[in-house]
């Protein structure tokens, strides 16, 4: 399984963010179920306003229970 472009995209707008000093974390409310999410923002500039814009949010409890890391099987064989 392969990362895809735009994902690929977003994470190194989101470097360039960290770099610069232009991230935030931000309290926002799910869109689906309204529960607190802390979720990670790039900040810029449009014109005099400030403009967050969303990659994520940071995971409830411990992450190593959320997530799964990539089986070997899945990956890309790169002789197909």
């Amino acid at each position: 399984m392969s990362i895809p472009d735009h994902a690929r995209a977003n994470f190194q707008t989101l470097l360039r963010a960290a770099a610069d000093g232009n991230l935030a974390l931000m309290e926002c409310a799910d869109a689906a179920t309204g529960e607190t999410r802390h979720v990670i923002c790039a900040v810029g500039r449009d014109g005099a306003d400030f403009v967050f814009t969303p990659f994520g949010h940071l995971a409830e409890g411990n992450p190593y229970d959320a997530y799964m890391p990539p089986s070997p099987t899945l990956r890309d064989d790169p002789a197909s």
